[in-house]
């Protein structure tokens, strides 16, 4: 098997799939891969940053795996899962972030475990993590 990028891939649905695809590249710096989209509906949308990828969709799609996910606005805010983005300048991606209006969950902070990240929601709640900690260095 080859794969040029990650092997695991986050999934999110968002209500207003387009806006959300055009603020995540806006806020987090994501670049649009595919979008495969009928009208306000995107059946699926690919997002990359550096070599891993986002993909979601629409909730007001019916489908199976659809019925298996609940949004953050059903659980009271809470999720039941969060991405984690490795970033090079975390300071910089945290100003980015602010200003196109991210929730700031936890402060920018040096964490005890080596680098510096914060966490944030985005406009519908889901939960994200961004930080300059590399697993991957050792």
């Amino acid at each position: 098997m080859s794969v040029s990028g990650s092997t695991i891939i986050p999934c999110l649905r968002y209500d207003d799939a387009p806006r959300m695809i055009d603020w995540l590249c806006k806020a987090f710096g994501f670049e649009a891969h595919a979008v495969h989209r009928d009208g306000d509906t995107v059946h699926h949308a690919q997002l990359i940053f550096g070599s891993g990828m986002l993909m979601l969709g629409s909730t007001q799609r019916d489908s199976e795996w659809g019925d298996l996910i609940a949004q953050p606005r059903e659980l009271g805010g809470r999720t039941t899962q969060s991405p984690c983005v490795v970033v090079a300048d975390v300071d910089a991606h945290y100003a980015r972030a602010k200003a196109a209006g991210a929730t700031i969950v936890q402060d920018i902070a040096d964490q005890p475990y080596g680098g510096r990240g914060y966490s944030c929601r985005d406009p519908e709640g889901h939960l994200w993590w961004f930080g300059s900690y590399d697993p991957w260095a050792g």
